[in-house]
């Protein structure tokens, strides 16, 4: 085992590596931070590319800060060429137990494990780390696929982990990288940018699209076209198109197969809805569902799909006409998620709230719209919340930057003012 420590040594933090960071991303490991010091397993799952690496590398290095020692801990990453060697739990086994052997120093130690779905049988090792009291172990994990805390990891560690999301930057953060104020300028230019982690550093338009577009089919291939045997990459690939140049819009499974099969497609009903939840399950869309304000219950049939970051649309699909209005809407959406709410498109009779967005028991009922300079357009948002009875903010939020008084129990936000907003509640 001597040669592949000494293989791995190089990603680890024993011999004085130093391991890139990133930008600093606080929110998470702070909360990452409050959830140390236990046999918890913590989770970070999150779209490909987000950031997952770089928050549990800084979270080693505050744990190093506090005084662990650098050769208690060991960094496995899935993805690097250098860890191919482990395929199975058997061998991700026998890395440890070498670890532990020739490299730990006496005290409690800490794995972290990137991509950890694509070992197979990985939950045994994980269950075992979790209940072996031997010795001292706390184990991070990342994966791609939300389905990691729903299969049998889920049943194996009956609530011994705990789990959080990891999305692209926020506007709050690209503000930081950027050294940008909080206006409408910043705003606009993180509304063209988005937030994926690695666009940040890049500057030329056709090296952006690339990125993207490598980025898409990476997603693709390993978290939907492998891990579930897909035969019609073609349509994973229409679909994908379909969604991200309709989002915002309601949307059915019926109506996006009849626009499938327009196109030539012979595509079922179940193949289409399982290749959404694909999708989903990969963190590269989501999906709002309608939920009845009056009737308290969400609804079958419609639903919106917002894409994981405004990037796919803008270098994707550029030439696709794509109002602002719905581009900012998708934003504020990403936006209320990375907070923790549980967000669906609101019905009432038959109007429609873009978002009820739930946190305990907390309750925001949202209207996005670019502007709501013109008194038409100020009317139609406004009265979209006529009817709404009961606990719960009312809130719309546009790109305006004068802001009108509260009405009937309305606040108006400019969209630049949202996070802070959030971060209040």
């Amino acid at each position: 085992m001597k040669d592949i420590l000494d293989r791995i040594a190089p990603y680890n933090l024993w011999n004085g590596n130093v391991l890139p960071t990133g930008y600093p991303r606080h929110e998470y490991t702070a909360k990452l931070s409050s959830f140390t010091g236990n046999r918890l397993v913590k989770i970070l799952t999150g779209q490909r590319r987000a950031g997952k690496s770089y928050i549990m590398r800084q979270l080693a290095m505050q744990l190093i800060e506090s005084g662990v020692n650098k050769r208690n801990i060991l960094f496995i990453n899935r993805e690097l060429s250098a860890f191919n060697f482990i395929q199975t739990f058997e061998n991700l086994d026998a890395l440890i137990e070498a670890y532990r052997t020739e490299i730990a120093m006496e005290g409690k130690i800490y794995i972290f494990i990137d991509e950890v779905q694509d070992i197979s049988g990985w939950e045994r090792t994980i269950n075992s780390l979790s209940q072996d009291y031997t010795f001292e172990a706390e184990v991070f994990l990342s994966g791609s696929n939300s389905r990691l805390l729903s299969g049998e990891l889920s049943t194996l560690l009956s609530g011994r982990y705990i789990g959080m999301t990891v999305y692209p930057f926020s506007y709050t953060e690209y503000r930081g990288i950027w050294n940008f104020g909080k206006n409408r300028e910043s705003f606009l230019s993180y509304l063209k940018d988005g937030g994926l982690p690695e666009l940040i550093n890049l500057t030329d338009i056709n090296v952006k699209q690339r990125y993207v577009e490598g980025l898409r089919d990476s997603i693709m291939l390993k978290d939907i076209v492998r891990r579930y045997a897909i035969k019609d990459v073609a349509l994973l690939e229409n679909l994908f198109s379909f969604l991200v140049n309709n989002a915002s819009n309601m949307v059915s499974v019926t109506g996006i197969l009849k626009y499938l099969k327009g196109r030539g497609s012979k595509a079922s009903y179940d193949t289409v809805a399982a290749y959404i939840k694909y999708l989903q399950e990969a963190f590269i869309l989501h999906k709002s569902i309608r939920y009845n304000i009056s009737g308290k219950e969400l609804l079958g049939g419609n639903f919106k799909i917002y894409p994981n970051d405004q990037a796919y649309h803008n270098y994707l699909f550029p030439t696709v006409g794509y109002g602002r209005g719905y581009t900012l809407e998708g934003i504020v959406f990403m936006s209320l998620l990375r907070k923790g709410y549980e967000v669906n498109t609101g019905v009432l009779h038959s109007a429609e709230i873009d978002f009820v967005a739930k946190s305990g028991r907390h309750t925001l009922y949202i209207q996005v719209a670019y502007s709501v300079e013109d008194q038409t357009t100020a009317a139609r948002e406004y009265g979209a919340f006529n009817g709404i009875k009961g606990e719960g903010e009312k809130i719309i939020i546009t790109m305006d930057e004068d802001i009108l008084p509260m009405r009937d129990g309305v606040r108006h936000l400019s969209a630049w003012d949202l996070d802070d907003f959030l971060s209040e509640m």
